[in-house]
């Protein structure tokens, strides 16, 4: 399993606009054969700066995966969207393997006597 994460440069002032394309993969993404972690935009700090995350069994399913969001008639209509207006700067796509699995249990919560 590979993680693909999306760095998008964003348009401040078109914040909203990247939010509809996000909620529009929540959708086509996980329906073409990824397993959408989410989108992320902006809250504190970078107004600037959003990701889009998601798991793939390898490069291989990527590339096969890829070709059916382009066939897909929302994925298509979001491409569009994107194109259309202008809101998306710059995205960089980077592939990583998770290398810290399997994670230890999480520490209890301290109790007051």
């Amino acid at each position: 399993m590979i993680t693909c994460f999306i760095r998008y440069e964003i348009d401040p002032f078109k914040r909203d606009r990247f939010e509809q394309y996000a909620r529009a993969w929540g959708q086509s993404i996980p329906r073409n054969g990824a397993e959408l972690i989410g989108y992320f935009g902006p809250h504190e700090g970078s107004a600037t700066t959003a990701y889009g995350v998601y798991n793939i069994e390898n490069l291989a399913a990527y590339e096969a995966y890829r070709a059916r969001l382009a066939a897909d008639p929302l994925g298509r209509e979001n491409y569009e969207f994107a194109k259309r207006e202008r809101f998306i700067l710059k995205e960089d796509r980077i592939f990583l393997k998770n290398m810290s699995l399997p994670h230890g249990a999480p520490m209890e919560k301290a109790t007051k006597p």
